[in-house]
């Protein structure tokens, strides 16, 4: 197998007031009332909302996805190579990025230069693909009709600085935050969503390895029984070889926790890596602004708390 080790990613530039901002639905579909609140909250940073004109349909048969998978696509696209837009915030999650992120033309993204990216979830398929195919840092956060992004000050917070004043937020985690497995370790963060990294192995642009990488990992909704399946799958494959440190984010709905943190230190444990667990980040009630593709330390101290601090701010 060949090693493949982590570098860090071409960063985008942070906003200015006025900025446009275009929102995108490349999973699922959300109500008007929840997509509404939260372009209220980006007009109240002082941003222009661009809504893609799809941003409302719905599949014909298959009411899970928002519209078909070309059009979905090609919203994308569209957002990412409009030159008046600056950054692309996708609305939710759900499910679907898989069936779309083969369909965007990469070759046409990558000629419009880096923009920030922000997304969680489902959305860890395109977090994958901006790193893989165009080589570009990306934001692990909360997205525009989700509970955090319209009702956490502190969700809303992490990534207002991030995008505003991404040299203030450098150190990152919540109180909480404890190690599993004690030390500290150096990489260039990646991951998202676990059950989606399990999933995108042995598809044409899936890492085979990760080494140098700091791992970050959340779900939702999986029952313990499930997340050792995911893990496993992960190990089997050697996607986790030669990684420098996990940092866990929360597991909505995974419960009860006791079993979950039990699944992650067996299959984690292992690794002889250190682990730091509810840095903060996922589908919890809070959710803080993780980038993806940049060099950070993640320090897992006996007695905690646990944090990840980025060598470099999140964008330029």
């Amino acid at each position: 197998m060949t090693r493949e080790r982590l570098e860090p990613l071409t960063r985008a530039a942070r906003l200015r007031p006025g900025a446009r901002i275009a929102v995108v639905f490349p999973s699922g579909p959300v109500p008007g009332d929840r997509l509404e609140a939260g372009l209220d909250v980006l007009r109240g940073w002082g941003l222009e909302p661009v809504v893609m004109p799809h941003v409302r349909d719905g599949h014909p048969e298959l009411r899970y996805l928002a519209g078909a998978d070309g059009v979905r696509a090609r919203d994308l696209e569209r957002a990412w190579c409009d030159p008046s837009v600056d950054a692309v915030i996708c609305a939710r999650g759900g499910y679907g990025a898989h069936r779309m992120v083969d369909l965007v033309d990469w070759a046409a993204m990558r000629a419009a230069g880096p923009k920030a990216f922000i997304g969680y979830s489902d959305i860890t398929v395109l977090h994958e693909a901006f790193a893989r195919l165009m080589g570009l840092a990306t934001l692990h956060g909360p997205m525009v009709a989700t509970e955090a992004f319209r009702e956490d000050p502190e969700s809303q917070e992490s990534l207002r600085a991030t995008l505003f004043e991404p040299e203030s937020v450098r150190t990152l985690g919540l109180p909480g935050a404890r190690p599993l497995v004690p030390g500290r370790a150096r990489g260039i963060t990646y991951g998202g969503c676990v059950s989606l990294l399990a999933a995108d192995i042995g598809t044409p642009h899936a890492r085979t390895s990760a080494h140098g990488g700091l791992l970050m990992i959340e779900d939702a909704a999986e029952a313990p029984y499930r997340l050792d399946r995911i893990f496993t799958q992960l190990l089997r494959a050697g996607a986790l070889s030669g990684i420098s440190g996990v940092a866990c984010g929360s597991w909505r709905g995974c419960e009860p926790y006791a079993e979950v943190r039990a699944v992650l230190a067996d299959r984690l444990g292992g690794l002889g890596v250190p682990v730091v667990e509810e840095l903060g980040f996922g589908h919890g009630p809070t959710a803080l602004t993780i980038p993806l593709g940049v060099p950070a330390v993640l320090d897992a101290p006996e007695g905690g708390p646990g944090t990840l601090t980025l060598e470099v701010p999140a964008l330029i």
